[in-house]
């Protein structure tokens, strides 16, 4: 077992990639994949917040709040452990933004932060309208609902990931991007 804060790999600190994006631009496929690859935690805060609704809790403000929070608490716990972990929420504000950089900040993890768009708005919109509910009884949201999400612009270095490209191709991106490659805001 790792000392508290230090990976599996050659001594390193554990790793907190933190995926952001709309939903319906291909993150949580992503972050799935990327976790698999790398044995690392996945944290869909989705399901974190759809396991509230099915205790019967009532869909709010709060319920979703509450699901970033245990996010963050299940996060610390694994990056404690030296286990590396990829977050899988919108992170569309600030004050999201702001609790995963004090998370890497207090356990001493590495954080990457994969931006993921979809820039045809044709496109983004058939797969907001196409795809089931992926964590019920969370329903998908409305192709309204994502229009109207609130989402600020990045102010710090993320890699920017365009969901309409290859899968593999944007899995390399990542992974080159974890290995130290600097992190740019336009695709290629």
């Amino acid at each position: 077992m790792p000392a508290p804060g230090r990976s599996r790999r050659r001594g390193l600190s554990p790793r907190l990639v933190v995926f952001a994006g709309l939903p319906g631009t291909g993150k949580s496929t992503l972050a799935a994949d990327l976790s698999e690859r790398l044995g690392a935690v996945w944290l869909r805060v989705d399901a974190l917040e759809a396991s509230m609704l099915e205790a019967g809790l009532p869909r709010s403000f709060e319920t979703g709040l509450a699901a970033y929070l245990a996010a963050r608490d299940i996060a610390r716990d694994q990056l404690r452990r030296g286990r590396d972990v990829v977050l899988d929420a919108v992170n569309g504000v600030d004050e999201a933004r702001r609790m995963w950089r004090e998370l890497a900040r207090e356990t001493g993890a590495r954080r990457y932060v994969v931006e993921v768009t979809c820039p045809d708005a044709a496109e983004h919109r058939r797969r907001v309208e196409s795809r089931a509910p992926a964590t019920p009884p969370l329903p998908a949201p409305t192709w309204e609902e994502v229009l109207h999400r609130e989402y600020a612009p990045w102010h710090e270095p993320t890699l920017l990931v365009d969901g309409r490209r290859p899968r593999e191709e944007n899995l390399r991106r990542i992974h080159g991007y974890l290995r130290g490659r600097r992190p740019g805001r336009t695709t290629p």
